[in-house]
């Protein structure tokens, strides 16, 4: 796995780095928002689940803003340190601020994370040359930044704020964003010579002024929708028709052969839309089916049932490298499979451990309650499939749209994890 590492460009390391306290960051949020909704703001199951729903959405729905700006704005380093600044600022503020102000704090971060959350892997991007051979491998492996973070998020945030509070918990996911500022400051020297047009140019004071009154706009929007489901899940399907419309045009203004792989892109996009709505069964439905209906012992060892959640990313950690090893040794032979196919396997995966969990309820015992086993192959066989389909799906892009609208386009992506949870 090491030898993996350093076959990939320089700059690598750094965005992997990024990725990981970004995504601790994240996902300590992420993994205590439902139960923090019911038991610190009263709300019932369907009311988290809801407003859970809306939180997820607006988190992605405003990614394609972020990538835009990476493009043609301010460019894709600049927009970086800027999303870094305002998420944690959001975590900052959901450790300090009282029940009635919460929802400013999740807008806060909800425009954090979709000023930051595409520009990464754009930048990645970059850094490889089309049909790069490392490029199916290199963002596997930078998928597995990810699940590094969000694995330690996913222990140590329930367990912050089951014995300490989850002021505490959030004020860790603030200190994981420090470290991630420190880290590009220190290492920023790797992308020095990696720019978009924007990223040339000299910003304006009055720009940024322009820039710091919409963060707060947006800021206010996105607490109103919070608190206003419907109207945020029908804001997203609007962003979702203005950005599609957007990328038909793009496509229109390209030639033949690169329409054709446009048009691949947005249908991998539509596949991805299916595969997420299952995904985010972890954070809602399968959290409460762990905490309600799954002895909480592994290997003889007593877990918080909210921690099941960490097997997700313990898989992707696991197999990341094996997979990249594996399209090392295919490319090597010549048998390199295209992102259609990693995409098809990822759907049989994800359908397979849902299957699993069907079979799981004719084993419950007298309590209702079964096995823990359940939910680890279940993890398996879902988080295998996330691989093939959530890991490439910026290489695909990376891969099939032109250079100059990547970031753009990486907020697409990113967007179809959003609409999923106008479906659930």
């Amino acid at each position: 796995m090491l030898a993996l590492f350093r076959t990939q460009p320089p700059a690598f390391r750094m965005i992997f780095m990024l990725e990981v306290w970004e995504r601790f960051g994240f996902y300590t949020v992420q993994g205590i928002l439902t139960l923090y909704f019911i038991r610190f703001l009263g709300f019932n199951d369907s009311e988290a689940y809801y407003t859970f729903g809306a939180f997820s959405a607006l988190v992605y729905g405003m990614v394609a803003l972020g990538g835009y700006l990476g493009d043609k704005i301010l460019g894709t380093k600049r927009t970086i340190v800027l999303g870094l600044i305002t998420l944690a600022l959001g975590y900052l503020a959901l450790a300090l601020v009282n029940k009635e102000q919460v929802f400013l704090a999740l807008g806060l971060v909800c425009v954090g994370n979709g000023l930051f959350k595409a520009n990464p892997s754009s930048l990645l991007a970059k850094c490889y040359e089309k049909n790069d051979p490392r490029l199916h491998g290199g963002f596997t492996l930078y998928y597995m930044a990810i699940n590094l973070g969000s694995t330690f998020a996913l222990f140590i945030g329930p367990a912050l704020a089951s014995s300490l509070g989850y002021a505490y918990a959030y004020f860790i996911s603030f200190i994981g964003l420090v470290l991630g500022l420190a880290n590009y400051w220190f290492q920023h020297q790797h992308v020095a010579n990696i720019n978009t047009n924007a990223d040339n140019k000299t910003i304006p004071f009055v720009y940024w002024c322009f820039v710091v009154l919409g963060i707060v706009l947006a800021t206010l929007i996105a607490a109103y929708l919070l608190q206003h489901v419907l109207f945020a899940q029908s804001l997203v399907w609007l962003i979702t028709a203005v950005v599609v419309a957007i990328y038909l045009l793009y496509m229109r203004r390209e030639d033949k052969r690169v329409c054709i792989r446009m048009l691949v892109a947005l249908v991998l996009m539509l596949e991805a839309i299916v595969f997420f709505t299952l995904y985010q069964q972890m954070p809602t439905s399968l959290n409460l089916f762990a905490v309600n209906n799954v002895r909480p012992i592994l290997l003889g060892i007593t877990l918080d049932p909210q921690s099941f959640q960490a097997l997700n990313p313990i898989w992707i950690i696991i197999m990341s490298p094996v997979l990249a090893m594996l399209y090392h040794k295919l490319q090597q032979r010549g048998l390199a499979f295209s992102i259609p196919y990693k995409f098809a396997v990822g759907m049989l995966c994800c359908g397979l451990s849902f299957t699993l969990l069907y079979f799981a309820r004719y084993l419950h015992d007298n309590g209702g309650m079964v096995s823990s086993w359940w939910l680890v192959a279940s993890y398996f066989f879902q988080s295998t499939g996330e691989l093939f389909v959530s890991a490439l799906g910026v290489a695909m892009v990376a891969e099939l749209v032109p250079v100059h609208i990547t970031g753009f386009v990486m907020g697409m992506w990113f967007l179809t994890q959003g609409l999923f949870m106008t479906i659930n």
